[in-house]
Order: structure tokens, then C-alpha cells, then sequence
């Protein structure tokens, strides 16, 4: 059948008729909101590449974390600065470090009501800003692992709920796995990075987080991006080494690569809306090129149909608000 018989804008003339008939939705508790906490900030420290958004200090995070919940978000994954850094990122796994310290606050305030992640990376710690441990000016992965271990099973003994392993060192997730099952955190599940590109898009982030590369790039263990059966790869990897959640990062060039995960691993994934893509939005709203709230929901739409169940954005709080 076909015109005139169809019609298919009958199913489309009222804002009501297409509500009830639009198959994928965005909820905020589909989302999670990152979290900068700087053990040096004194006050909120306003971060430039990100309008609106702030590295803050230990005692703003619950705050923060509470606004957040307020408008419907479930889930925070937290980033830390330190106050020293060294060549080997030894503050990563600190117990009193500020992602340890934040994630303490924020299990005491809301228990189970909100979930508590925390990103498993070395390069906002280390003097060099890489991933892993340098000898001779390259990333050594085998020697990387055994920090990941502590950063893992410190953040899991201040309470976290998630552990998401962000290094891309191969074997990152069964080490990760094996440390916190013998330290008697069975429960604590893993959210892999499995496919992390060495991506454009994450400028902002490094300033956000301090974590700029002093030498050479993070081409050698972030992934290039012409090759979607290496994604593959590295997703089916970290699923038998015992990731719970696998994520591809970043979202918008990358909606095949979240079909493709979806369509092949009936497991949850996860999507990371990351910093440049927030930044362009918000350039792009602030001369006043675009609609933010309408491209931010079509944006997040379409990250959510590709076949994410979760979306790490930077738009989290402001969801709710702008589906009413």
C-alpha cells in the first residue's frame, strides 16, 4: 500500500501522537554525570574548553552529586586531581586521595541510592599526563597493570560501585578482576573502556583534568579509528577477562561502533558524550547557531538508539528539565 492510502504524517500532527508513538526516550537515569574533585581548589575552579562546567573541591562534591540526583540522575563517575604528581602516579591509589575521599562522601550521604564510579586511569596523576608507567619514553603495559590493581581496590574500599578501567593497557580488566576478587570485592563490577579512540574530541577533558601528554601521544595504546573489527576485538576481550559493562568513547562518530556492540554482545553498553562534543554544542548555542536543548536531546536520542544504555555526559542535570 501506498499514497494515498498511507499517510504517515497522520501519526505525527499533535506533540501528544508522537510522544506516545517515539520508540526510543532519553531518561536521566540513563545518564551519568561526571565529576572533576581537585584536592587543590579552594572554591569551584570554572573550566574554560567546558562552559559551565567546574573542577571542585572535596566538599562541593555531595553538593554537586545531590543536584544531580535531584533531577532524576542515578549514576556519577568521578576524576581526580591531585595535589602531587609523580612519575609513577602513586596518588592515584591513595586512601586519602580525592576520588577515594569523594567517593566516601557520597556513599555516606546517599547509600544505594546513587552510583558511585570511578575512572581507573593514571594520567591525571603522573608528571607525564600518559596512561601508564613510562620507561625509556614509552608506556610499559605490563608494569601499568600492577598500578591499576591498587587504583582499583582503593576506590572499591572507599565504597565505589563501579570501577571503570580507562588506560587501554591490554589485560587492564582480568587484573583489575583478579584484585578486587582477591581483596573480597566480588560485587564491585568493571565498566571497561574497551574501545577508546585516540580521538580529536578529547581537548577540553585534558584541560579539565590536567592530564595534556608531555611527550608523543596516546596513539600507541588508544585505538585509530578505520577499524571497526578491532573494536570488536577489544570488546570480546574485556568480556571474557570480566567486564560488566563495555563502552565505546567517543559517542557521535562512533554510533556505528555502539550498534555494532549491541547488535553482537547482549551485555550493558555504555557511551561517553565526551568533552569536545559538549564544548561544540555549547560554542555552537553560545553564538546562537543552534537550539542547545533541542541538539542535545536529538544528540542523546541518537546515542541511545545506536544501542547505549548508559550515556557519560556532561548534560546530565540538565535533562530532566528540558524534557518537561
Amino acid at each position: 500500500m501506498s499514497f494515498p492510502s498511507v499517510r504517515m504524517r497522520r501519526l505525527r500532527r499533535t506533540t501528544a501522537m508522537r510522544e506516545i508513538l517515539q520508540g526510543v526516550k532519553v531518561h536521566p537515569s540513563n545518564l551519568v554525570y561526571p565529576i572533576f574533585v581537585d584536592e587543590n581548589a579552594k572554591a569551584p575552579i570554572p573550566i574554560t574548553a567546558m562552559p559551565d562546567y567546574y573542577r571542585l573541591p572535596l566538599q562541593q562534591v555531595v553538593a554537586e552529586a545531590r543536584q544531580a540526583v535531584e533531577q532524576g540522575v542515578k549514576a556519577v563517575i568521578l576524576f581526580g586531581l591531585p595535589s602531587k604528581k609523580d612519575e609513577t602516579g602513586s596518588s592515584a591509589f591513595a586512601q586519602d586521595g580525592a576520588v577515594q575521599k569523594a567517593i566516601g562522601e557520597l556513599k555516606k550521604e546517599f547509600g544505594g541510592e546513587l552510583v558511585v564510579m570511578a575512572d581507573v586511569c593514571l594520567c591525571e596523576y603522573t608528571t607525564h599526563g600518559h596512561c601508564g608507567i613510562v620507561k625509556d619514553g614509552e608506556v610499559v603495559n605490563d608494569l601499568t597493570l600492577e598500578v591499576l590493581q591498587k587504583v582499583a581496590v582503593s576506590q572499591a574500599q572507599a565504597g565505589a560501585d563501579v570501577v571503570a578501567p580507562s588506560a587501554m593497557m591490554d589485560g587492564q580488566v582480568r587484573f583489575i578482576r583478579d584484585a578486587l576478587d582477591d581483596a573480597g570485592f566480588s560485587e564491585v563490577a568493571i565498566m571497561a573502556y574497551s574501545v577508546k579512540y585516540a580521538s580529536g574530541f578529547y581537548g577540553p577533558f585534558r584541560e579539565a583534568a590536567e592530564c595534556s601528554p608531555q611527550f608523543g601521544s596516546r596513539k600507541s595504546y588508544q585505538m585509530g579509528y578505520g577499524d571497526a573489527a578491532e573494536a570488536l576485538r577489544e570488546m570480546e576481550l574485556d568480556l571474557n577477562e570480566g567486564a560488566d559493562v563495555i563502552m565505546v568513547k567517543p559517542a557521535l562518530a562512533y554510533l556505528d561502533i555502539i550498534h555494532l556492540a549491541k547488535s553482537k554482545f547482549n551485555v550493558p553498553v555504555a557511551a561517553y558524550n565526551v568533552s569536545g562534543e559538549y564544548a561544540m554544542v555549547k560554542a555552537a548555542a553560545k553564538n546562537g547557531w543552534i537550539d542547545e536543548k533541542a541538539v542535545v536531546l536529538e544528540l542523546l536520542t541518537a546515542i541511545k538508539r545506536a544501542g547505549s544504555d548508559l550515556i557519560i555526559t556532561y548534560f546530565a542535570k540538565d535533562v530532566k528539565s528540558w524534557l518537561c
